[in-house]
Order: C-alpha cells, then sequence, then structure tokens
C-alpha cells in the first residue's frame, strides 16, 4: 500500500533501531543495499536514500510516507505533509541545530557584524542565503560536501553547518554566532496521498507505532506486592506516568501494584521500596507506550 523512504547516513542506524523498536523491522541484504524491506501488510516498498533528497522525492510522489529532518524540508522549500516530530537523533533524543559559527578569535559578535563578501562554506546554500538576506548581509556562500568544520579558516571566513551537542565546533575552535534552525527528524508524506482515505490510516498506524516506540525509551514497568499495612509508604514514593494500578491478592491484606517509572533512578527506587515492605520485585523492559 505504502512506499516508504528512509534516510542513509547518520541516521541510518538510529532510523532503523526505531523501526526495530516499533516492531517494523528494516531488512535488508547489506548495509550498502538501497531496497529494504518491512514485513507489514501496509508497506510494500522501503528505499533508504540520502535524507537531502527524500523532501523533494515525497512532494513529487515518488514516495508516500518518508523519514527525514526539518532541516532538509527547510532547505529545499518542500511542500509535504508532517505527522509530526520523531525526537530522536544520531546521538541523542534532542533536536539538532543548524547554526552559523566563525573562529573563537573572530571580531564578529553578531551576523550583522559580518563584512561584506564574508565567505560561508555550507550544505545548506539555499537557507543559508534567506537568513543572510534577511539579517542584510551580502556575502559569498560557497556550497559545502562534507567537512565543512575543516575549511575555516584556510578557504572559508564561518560556517553554516549542523550541530547536535556542539563538541565537534568546540573541537575546531568554533564558536556559534546565531541559530537558524531547531530541526527534529520529522515522518513526512506526499500531500496526495495523505488525502487518500486508506494511505492517511496507514501512516497514522506507522506513527502512532513509532511515536510509542520513542515514548517507552528510557522506562520500564516495575511490579511488586505489599502488604496492606505498607501500601501508603510504597505509593507515597512509587513514581508514574499518571498513577499506579493498585490491585488486591487473592488471600487478602496484600496488594500488586504496578507502575511506569523512568530507568534512570531504578537502582535507588528498587532498595527503598524494598525497605517500606515491598516484595516480588519485578522490573519488566518496555517497547512501545500509547495512550
Amino acid at each position: 500500500m505504502l512506499s516508504l523512504v528512509l534516510p542513509k547516513g547518520s541516521l541510518e542506524k538510529a532510523t532503523t533501531a526505531l523501526f526495530d523498536a516499533a516492531d517494523l523491522t528494516v531488512r535488508r541484504a547489506s548495509d550498502r543495499d538501497y531496497r529494504a524491506q518491512i514485513d507489514d501488510p501496509r508497506i510494500d516498498r522501503v528505499r533508504v536514500l540520502r535524507p537531502q533528497e527524500i523532501p523533494t522525492y515525497l512532494e513529487q510522489g515518488l514516495f508516500d510516507l518518508g523519514i527525514t529532518g526539518r532541516d532538509w524540508i527547510t532547505e529545499t522549500d518542500s511542500d509535504v505533509v508532517s505527522l509530526g516530530e520523531l525526537k530522536y537523533s544520531k546521538a541523542t533524543s534532542n533536536p539538532v541545530r543548524v547554526i552559523i559559527a566563525v573562529p573563537e578569535d573572530a571580531p564578529w559578535q553578531q551576523v550583522s557584524d559580518l563584512p561584506e563578501g564574508v565567505r560561508i562554506s555550507t550544505e545548506f546554500p539555499a537557507m543559508t542565503r534567506r537568513f543572510l538576506d534577511k539579517h542584510g548581509v551580502k556575502a559569498k556562500v560557497v556550497p559545502s560536501y562534507g567537512a565543512t568544520e575543516a575549511k575555516v579558516p584556510d578557504i572559508v571566513d564561518a560556517i553554516v553547518d549542523l550541530t547536535e551537542t556542539g563538541s565537534s565546533l568546540r573541537k575546531n575552535g568554533l564558536r556559534i554566532l546565531d541559530t537558524l534552525l531547531t530541526s527534529y527528524t520529522e515522518l513526512v508524506a506526499n500531500r496526495e496521498s495523505y488525502e487518500n482515505p486508506e494511505k492517511r490510516a496507514a501512516m497514522e498506524d506507522i506513527a502512532l507505532l513509532l511515536q510509542g516506540a520513542i515514548r517507552a525509551r528510557g522506562n520500564v514497568l516495575l511490579k511488586l506486592n505489599i502488604a496492606d499495612s505498607d501500601l501508603r509508604a510504597v505509593l507515597d514514593i512509587m513514581p508514574s506516568m499518571s498513577s499506579p494500578t493498585v490491585t488486591p491478592l487473592a488471600g487478602g491484606e496484600k496488594h500488586a501494584v504496578e507502575s511506569v517509572v523512568a530507568k534512570r533512578g531504578v537502582n535507588t527506587l528498587i532498595p527503598a521500596l524494598k525497605a517500606v515492605g515491598a516484595h516480588d520485585i519485578l522490573e519488566i523492559p518496555i517497547s512501545k507506550i500509547v495512550d
């Protein structure tokens, strides 16, 4: 039913891991194969291509559904429908930023300080030109095809590039002057395909599974048994997404308690629960959380 295009490159591993967690495992003969398969009746064709190209292919109707970054949607000015942000990236769950950076010892403190004719290297020439025009800066924008940070200061004066943590910029002696765009990865669709009720329903199912897998990350299910006399002490320290589930046990005077909690902190929570009387404590991994 749906043709799907996934990003190759820096987001590739994180994307395939997400699809695997969503029970939409992507299978390929090798990492170099651009054709893939997903064993799901809603998906009949899968390709793995450069994220820079994906918004244009979706707009043109070559695919129904795809994953790419807001950065490339903005750069290509593509008319696509977003089914929502997928808050993951290659290193963290934080967004990436498209930034303009200059050498640490450069005299410029803001974008308007950049002199006429300043040389700026970037993989986002269209976005960069629009940004500079907005700030009244006349620059020479030099398209980059990789290793953008390495071109300062020998080849260019500044760069417009992606950063997730900023560590690579600091390592290369660069500082951020401004942010052009904050970008999450998004699930996006061809507009005509989205207007098809059957295809839209399939797209929304896939979005639900992916969002559920993302939401489950960093959470576990804790289950325990507790005597009625100690139940209040457990509830006082047991975190939850809404409120813990409490169920009477057969035999009376005991309850079972379960709650979704953050994985971070379980190492101190379990001993604390044990100390107030909890027993038969189970920590269970979660693959998806769906509202």
